[in-house]
């Protein structure tokens, strides 16, 4: 696991917009990186707690990863568009399509691939998340989440919490939500003022606690009363929330 630091909860409304991520352009990976990992990314874009890594990644048809390491991190993966192909040695075997998501415990340590298989590219976030332990069983499943599950709320998608029964289970205090907006429709979401929140649109805009976050901008939120959130247009968001 790479060093990862737990930050200290102060008032923030912090606006990431994309122009401002670290990331590059690698021909069959474009990234952009919402969170600096070590000397990587703008360094002005600190971890929250324990949600180190939200990566949104374009990978070109017919490529991925290969087979690579990693442990003792949760990962959560929202495929926006295209069909994502996982393969890892805990004989997690899967095709996640586009409003789908998986999540994955590394444990003591896992290896996986990830491919695009199809001919358009394949575009995803992929949120990592330190856990609540280290060294556990590795494990993998995949959900598919219905656009009607998440109108005009937002629905636990994965959940470190067992209140949370029909999100992905992972073992970190977090959650990752998603909901789908239309234009005008307003909700609210409680955060406790000890806690982190990180809102990204995957499609849309919105205004978030009076700010205005383009589609995939960021914006970091902490030692706030709660998040209230209004569509601009037709928009489909993910929200981490995160100790």
């Amino acid at each position: 696991m790479e060093n990862y630091c737990r930050s200290t909860v102060l008032p923030m409304l912090q606006l990431r917009t994309l122009e401002t991520l670290g990331g590059g352009d690698y021909g069959w990976l474009k990234a952009k990186h919402h969170f600096a990992v070590g000397e990587r990314g703008n360094p002005a874009h600190a971890p929250l707690g324990g949600l180190v890594v939200w990566n949104d990644d374009e990978i070109a048809p017919h490529s991925g990863f290969p087979m690579h390491a990693h442990r003792d991190m949760e990962i959560v993966t929202y495929v926006r568009e295209g069909v994502l192909r996982h393969e890892d040695t805990s004989g997690g075997r899967g095709e996640i399509r586009a409003g789908n998501v998986q999540a994955f415990s590394a444990g003591r340590g896992i290896r996986h691939s990830e491919f695009n298989g199809g001919d358009a590219p394949l575009r995803l976030f992929q949120i990592w998340l330190l856990p609540r332990r280290r060294g556990s069983d590795p494990r993998w499943a995949t959900r598919p989440f219905a656009d009607a599950q998440r109108a005009g709320r937002l629905l636990p998608l994965a959940s470190g919490f067992s209140e949370d029964r029909d999100a992905l289970a992972i073992d970190a205090d977090a959650r990752v939500l998603g909901a789908t907006l239309e234009a005008g429709e307003r909700i609210e979401y409680a955060l406790p003022a000890t806690r982190y929140g990180y809102l990204v649109p995957a499609r849309g805009s919105v205004i978030v606690n009076g700010q205005h976050v383009g589609e995939r901008d960021g914006i970091a939120i902490a030692g706030e009363t709660g998040i209230a959130i209004t569509a601009l247009e037709a928009a489909e968001i993910i929200l981490v929330e995160a100790a």
